[in-house]
């Protein structure tokens, strides 16, 4: 299996240790943020899904632990560059959604105040 093959494991459930009912920083319960990610993932051709902290830290993941360790900290890097980048051009303005497409994946990068969704998947599908 490479590292871009899908698993059917269940995704790394968002450690116990983080406070209240709700996501911080996503003002939604637990229990629906868990819902959205596995709606995410059963889409057609998404490969992955992962979480990353405001450190560029996994906290969920549907990837295998080296392959998440990589496109986090590099995927958290230059989403900031890219944020910086945005905020020189215009400091009103701020990024919204990074989206990378190559010939063989399409990773797509939403960042909130504390934490960045990345979804990579088949560009074809």
């Amino acid at each position: 299996m490479n590292e871009w093959t899908k698993t059917d494991r269940e995704p790394d459930p968002l450690p116990s240790s983080l406070p209240g009912p709700t996501a911080p920083g996503l003002g939604e319960p637990q229990a629906e943020v868990e819902e959205t990610l596995k709606r995410i993932q059963s889409h057609k051709g998404v490969i992955g899904t992962m979480v990353v902290n405001a450190e560029g830290i996994p906290i969920r993941t549907t990837l295998d632990n080296s392959t998440t360790v990589q496109y986090a900290g590099l995927l958290h890097h230059l989403t900031m560059k890219a944020k910086s980048t945005v905020r020189d051009i215009d400091p009103q303005n701020d990024l919204t959604f990074l989206r990378i497409r190559s010939k063989k994946h399409e990773i797509m990068v939403a960042p909130d105040k504390e934490y960045l969704l990345i979804v990579i998947q088949n560009p074809c599908e």
